[in-house]
């Protein structure tokens, strides 16, 4: 892969990297030109890099609830996984009043002690990640592509239909927590905001989210997020190392999350593409144009502005990875899904790297596409691996694989 030279000039000490100049805006330098060449002067550009992305992207959601005002009633808990670890589903209700309840279904290992835990998003309901007669059947919209589905609506047959994307045998052996919940639960998947927690943030007589207001996206990101409370208020997991993981427009969610709340100590991103972690100006894969056409319930509505014009965009997608710095980070990409454009969320780690340098931290260590299969363990990671777009358990022995590199020294 050929790829050109860029100087990002506003480093304190001037480092070059390997990405193609697309004009993208610098990560470290204020909307008022000012740059930004000591660590203490980050939360600044930070803030405003985050309300960029609020305002135009993603659209700005209410506050969090406190969990304090939230509600977790164990539906059930109980051995599994051949004695080795136990299965939870738990049903979570916050305020305000007719926001839909959060169910989130737990595997972690019998250890005795806290451990360190991944929560995400799922596509086809808690159910279809495991065979389980006892995990609740999701009574929510689900696309009719899903084994089992008939009517949009979930039937016995599709349990445990998902359950290769959670491999929740293979993070008991290595010690972690698996958690998930069902984003259609939350929000349907759809251009339709009668149903979802959007509602009931409605004011009198409004219908649909208003410019800037959050959409589907960030409504999924805010429900990860009162997942994450949950895990980090019980003894069982470890509070200081719960973290994100998701997978196409789930991994879109899991970066916004991780952005924008702290408290997680690490965020994967498995093919997230066009709006998650590649950049937007490289033009290559699916655009603004394919994805806001296809699914206008994802991004605010300011954000259809820019089809076709990517380049007046404020912000690109590398400083979404730059508003996790100092946390690690990882970005997967896989060789046949050009449409979430491998090479553009490559260069938006390396793109983001000056951030993480700047903060203390070793940043990303490529100046090129690794070979398929080896893992770049910095604290920005990245790994490609052959094959189309899915998770899977390989993919998954991948992220357990940089938890255990960032987390557990």
């Amino acid at each position: 892969m050929r790829m050109r030279f860029v100087l990002l000039a506003s480093l304190s000490v001037m480092t070059i990297h390997a990405i193609e100049p697309y004009g993208i805006p610098d990560p470290l330098v204020m909307e008022n030109g000012k740059p930004v060449r000591e660590a203490a002067q980050w939360p600044a550009r930070r803030a405003e890099t985050l309300a960029l992305f609020e305002s135009g992207v993603y659209g700005k959601s209410p506050a969090l609830p406190p969990w304090e005002q939230c509600q977790a009633e164990t539906l059930f808990d109980k051995e599994a996984f051949a004695g080795k670890g136990r299965l939870r589903e738990v049903i979570i209700h916050f305020p305000p009043s007719g926001t839909p309840p959060l169910h989130l279904l737990i595997a972690y290992p019998k250890t005795g002690k806290p451990v360190p835990s991944f929560v995400g998003l799922n596509f086809m309901g808690n159910h279809a990640a495991i065979a389980d007669s006892q995990v609740r059947l999701s009574p929510a919209w689900i696309p009719s592509r899903g084994v089992g589905v008939v009517d949009n609506r979930a039937t016995e047959a599709a349990r445990g239909t998902d359950a290769a994307s959670w491999p929740f045998a293979l993070a008991i052996e290595r010690g972690y927590a698996m958690a998930t919940l069902y984003h259609g639960d939350i929000d349907p998947d759809r251009p339709d905001w009668k149903e979802g927690v959007h509602a009931a943030f409605f004011a009198a007589g409004q219908m649909e989210p208003g410019a800037g207001e959050w959409a589907g996206l960030a409504a999924w990101a805010w429900a990860l997020r009162i997942a994450g409370s949950y895990l980090m208020a019980q003894p069982e997991f470890d509070p200081r190392r719960v973290c994100l993981m998701g997978h196409s427009r789930n991994g879109k969610t899991a970066l916004w999350a991780g952005a924008q709340d702290e408290r997680f100590a690490l965020v994967v991103s498995n093919q997230s593409g066009c709006g998650g972690a590649a950049l937007s100006r490289a033009g290559r894969g699916e655009q603004l144009a394919d994805i806001n056409t296809r699914f206008p319930h994802w991004f605010t509505s300011r954000f259809h502005a820019y089809n076709g014009k990517e380049a007046e965009l404020p912000v690109d997608q590398h400083q979404l990875l730059a508003l996790i710095a100092p946390r690690p980070v990882l970005v997967c990409s896989a060789e046949e899904d050009l449409w979430a454009d491998p090479q553009g969320e490559f260069e938006a780690c390396v793109a983001a790297s000056p951030v993480y340098r700047l903060l203390g931290t070793d940043g990303f260590g490529a100046t090129a596409l690794p070979p398929l299969g080896e893992l770049v363990r910095t604290t920005i990671g990245y790994h490609i691996r052959p094959g189309k777009h899915a998770v899977t358990a390989e993919d998954w022995k991948v992220f357990l694989d940089f938890a255990d590199a960032r987390l557990l020294k």
